[in-house]
């Protein structure tokens, strides 16, 4: 996913480093609230599994403080390890999404 949305993101670059005639901005324009829709919805499927992965990883830590099993502490350092590799892709799609709709706005305008 990373590597498509970068790639789309150049798209846009490129896109608007040339002049476009009226139809050919409505029609960019259309193709790409559709993709903002779709990254939207892939933003929501991740906010809810890192969120859920965080829940996780704090209710091990919590049973491991509670008991001190190595197989706990573990399980701990894996969600943790989880966890922070979520909320990196999370904080990817949504910075990238905000561009996108800078892209969006700036058609608006024009």
């Amino acid at each position: 996913m990373t590597k498509e949305i970068r790639a789309y993101l150049a798209v846009l670059e490129q896109f608007f480093s040339v002049e476009h005639s009226e139809e050919e901005l409505l029609k960019f324009r259309a193709e790409l609230l559709k993709r903002i829709e779709f990254y939207q919805h892939e933003r929501l499927i991740h906010l809810i599994v890192t969120m859920s992965f965080a829940v996780f990883f704090l209710l091990s830590l919590m049973m491991y403080f509670g008991s001190t099993q190595i197989g706990l502490a573990l399980l701990t350092v894996l969600l943790l390890a989880m966890t922070i590799a979520y909320i990196k892709h999370y904080y990817f799609l949504e910075n990238s999404v905000q561009k996108m709709y800078k892209f969006y706005y700036k058609i608006e305008n024009l």
